[in-house]
């Protein structure tokens, strides 16, 4: 979804809205990311929540995909706010860590995730900071996913271990490789991302700060290697999978949670498998937050504690999802079954997970970045 036609649909939405008849109150769920991100919101867990909450009705609408996504979000807020607006109607936002800044600083966002039941069972360090800014108390992470190489091993019958293996496969194997760049999808903007943090060797420069504008000398020459490449450029991350599924491609990077997604939906071939190369790529947290006036700020609060529940996490986010779950594992990971766990980590194991999954560099390195890959 472009950003001028997600912002006209959230706005047409939105403002046109009304509780249905009999309804106490009509929940209005805004979420950035990809169609799955919207689907999950519509068919899954809004009826849930509407079965145990007479009463309420989710009202659920897309954004659209990556941190253009977001920034509808953001931008439908403050301009509610400069309006004078009294109470707002995005009662719940799912976002990227891009945004919090711009969420907070400008008194958008409430803090309000300590009232809830399940913020004591929340321990990740990407729910208290987000690229370097302190978001404590303002978000509750949905869920925690990560970017890996998706092959075909009919295709790829030797997959690479790290970045260097995978510049010479692809060049032995041109077009066979597909990406997003970094518009249309996060996928694209990971691989990026960790193509950087192996060009350059600087991680923990990037991910943890000072922030140097010095460190991104070697930016320029690390994006033109990447982009000398043989490639095949797709739209987004969907068409990622899609184009791998039908065998257009043979390797990709793709969201672990998309891909194992369709294939528990039976729409994607069940041989394509997962790799995460060293020295790795980035993960995230999606966020989910309660505006500042929020029109039903209690129920809002309602439906956070219910996604973030164990049972919830444990039924959807990692069951049916494929996601890591948004609170502590300990918590989640006992009521998981041994087929969905085989799913999650039989590739990627927990100790690949930890040593390759990284985070994205600090805010401002990040749209430096973004806007490097742009001009060069």
């Amino acid at each position: 979804m472009r950003l001028q036609a997600a912002g006209a649909i959230l706005g047409g939405l939105l403002f046109g809205c009304t509780s249905l008849a009999g309804a106490q109150v009509t929940l209005n769920v805004v979420t950035a990311g990809d169609t799955n991100m919207h689907d999950l919101q519509r068919n899954v867990l809004a009826p849930e929540f509407e079965k145990r909450n007479p009463g309420v009705k989710i009202n659920a609408v897309g954004s659209g995909p990556g941190e253009a996504g977001s920034r509808v979000v953001v931008n439908k807020l403050k301009s509610q706010k400069d309006a004078g607006v009294a109470k707002w109607d995005i009662d719940v936002a799912i976002v990227h860590q891009i945004v919090m800044p711009d969420l907070i600083q400008q008194n958008l966002a409430a803090r309000y995730a300590p009232d809830l039941a399940t913020w004591k069972l929340m321990t990740a360090s990407d729910g208290r900071n987000a690229l370097g800014f302190n978001v404590e108390g303002y978000v509750m992470p949905m869920f925690h996913s990560q970017v890996v190489l998706a092959y075909n091993p009919e295709m790829v019958k030797s997959p690479p271990g790290t970045f260097e293996d995978l510049v010479g496969w692809i060049k032995a194997n041109p077009k066979k490789f597909g990406y997003n760049g970094v518009k249309g999808g996060m996928s694209g903007v990971a691989f990026t991302t960790g193509w950087t943090y192996w060009k350059t060797g600087q991680y923990d420069q990037y991910a943890k700060g000072p922030y140097d504008k010095g460190a991104e000398a070697g930016w320029p020459t690390a994006i033109k290697e990447l982009k000398a490449l043989p490639v095949t450029l797709t739209s987004g991350n969907n068409d990622t999978l899609d184009r791998l599924n039908r065998g257009e491609i043979a390797m990709g990077p793709v969201w672990v949670d998309m891909l194992i997604d369709l294939k528990n939906q039976g729409r994607m071939g069940p041989k394509i498998r997962m790799k995460l190369i060293a020295p790795g790529f980035p993960g995230q947290p999606m966020y989910l937050v309660v505006p500042q006036n929020a029109a039903n700020g209690s129920a809002a609060r309602k439906y956070v504690e219910f996604i973030t529940s164990p049972e919830i996490q444990a039924r959807v986010i990692v069951e049916r999802n494929g996601w890591y779950p948004g609170i502590d594992g300990q918590h989640v990971l006992p009521h998981v079954s041994d087929k969905a766990k085989a799913l999650l980590f039989q590739d990627v194991p927990p100790e690949a997970l930890a040593r390759h999954g990284l985070s994205f560099p600090l805010s401002s390195y990040f749209k430096d970045l973004m806007t490097a890959y742009e001009e060069h």
